[in-house]
């Protein structure tokens, strides 16, 4: 399973969970704003920055702020 950090106010976060949505997706969301232990993962991820959405893949993989193009590449969609 995909899980995705995100923030409420992310605009980047709301895209990517749109296009994972339309491409029939499942993953889950952690709002690193209410969940102390999310946010300081994401922070660990990526050296002391709180960069969302940070997305974690089932082979252990991240990608942070991925464009579209990028999540489609990462997952083999078309």
């Amino acid at each position: 399973m995909i899980t995705m950090y995100t923030t409420s106010w992310c605009g980047d976060c709301k895209r990517s969970k749109a296009f994972l949505d339309e491409k029939g997706v499942d993953y889950d969301e952690v709002d690193i704003e209410k969940d102390a232990r999310a946010a300081k993962f994401v922070e660990k991820v990526n050296h002391g920055n709180r960069s969302v959405p940070t997305i974690v893949f089932d082979d252990g993989s991240t990608l942070v702020e991925p464009t579209n193009e990028e999540l489609e590449k990462k997952l083999g969609l078309s």
